[in-house]
């Protein structure tokens, strides 16, 4: 009776998300993955104790325009930014596997959908005309230095929130390159092995998947994580940061979110946030930033709270 219920419950999102009865035939036909948001400040795969994660800081720029720029410990600062590595784990049944196309190079973006691995004969669509699922996220192609490939928009996003949950800033991510760049440490029964299986072939892809780099005539591009699998962006990659520079001193969440709109289909959405609990802290113990800085704030991580939204209102 429960299998028959999570069944219907599993068929009911895969219609909602516009997957027919014409591909999905049912729950048991495919295999769905599960996109689980690691710690925040963790780099990927790790599995100790999240408050202990050391994968972020402050970093004050000269230039507020700079995508990343050299941190300066003393004025003239233009801007400070929390940086933080963020990491999406597929603790699922199935891959994540998103296909991007355009008909012709004049075309700025692709559009994108999602593929479905078959829990009939274990086959994945390796084409985007076969994969079931369209996207309203578009990939792009990112020019800048440091990317050069092309990036899935909306994929994950970050704030800095008070502990009542009200947003003070948001990032300014501009999108992801997926592929399996790091193991978790779960125990699922459908991550690839060392054979000639679909899920492994795919695996093979993604471990080395740099999204058509150097490639801006692409036409198609494929991107995703495989089961037991996540892909991780180090805190000092182009825009994994939130600007504080005019946040006044206080505890604050700093919330990652992936899949947040829910626009890919996933077996379970319950994990999709965590947040990190810090306290910023302005020199002389000001309430807010100074007019012109010359002093970075002080911010002290308070605690980390994987699978939520809500770390700094939580009590010791």
């Amino acid at each position: 009776m429960m299998r028959r219920h999570l069944a219907l419950i599993t068929t009911a999102v895969l219609v909602a998300a516009g997957v027919g009865p014409s591909h999905a035939q049912g729950a048991d036909q495919v295999l769905l993955p599960d996109l689980r948001q690691a710690p925040v400040g963790c780099g990927g795969g790790f599995s100790g104790n999240p408050s202990w994660c050391v994968d972020w800081d402050v970093c004050p720029v000269a230039d507020p325009a700079a995508p990343n720029g050299e941190c300066v410990q003393v004025g003239p600062i233009g801007a400070v930014r929390l940086r933080f590595t963020t990491s999406a784990d597929n603790v699922g049944d199935g891959p994540l596997l998103i296909h991007g196309s355009r008909a012709d190079a004049g075309q700025r973006e692709m559009t994108a959908r999602q593929a479905f691995q078959s829990a009939v004969d274990g086959s994945i669509p390796m084409a985007y005309d076969q994969a079931q699922h369209p996207v309203p996220a578009t990939l792009y192609y990112e020019p800048a230095a440091t990317h050069e490939h092309w990036h899935l928009l909306g994929f994950e996003h970050f704030q800095l929130r008070t502990p009542s949950g009200d947003t003070v800033v948001t990032d300014r991510k501009t999108g992801f390159c997926l592929g399996d760049r790091y193991e978790t440490r779960d125990r699922l029964p459908n991550r690839p092995t060392a054979d000639d299986s679909p899920q492994s072939r795919l695996a093979a892809a993604l471990q080395v998947n740099r999204c058509g780099h150097h490639s801006p005539g692409a036409l198609s591009v494929v991107q995703g994580i495989s089961v037991g699998h996540g892909d991780d962006y180090l805190h000092t990659v182009d825009f994994q940061w939130l600007d504080i520079t005019a946040v006044p001193s206080g505890v604050y969440d700093v919330v990652n979110v992936v899949n947040g709109d829910r626009t890919l289909v996933e077996k379970s959405y319950a994990n999709n946030a965590s947040a990190m609990a810090v306290s910023i802290r302005w020199p002389g113990n000001a309430t807010a930033p100074p007019a012109t800085i010359t002093i970075p704030p002080q911010v002290r991580l308070l605690r980390n709270c994987p699978g939520a939204e809500r770390c700094a209102a939580l009590r010791r």
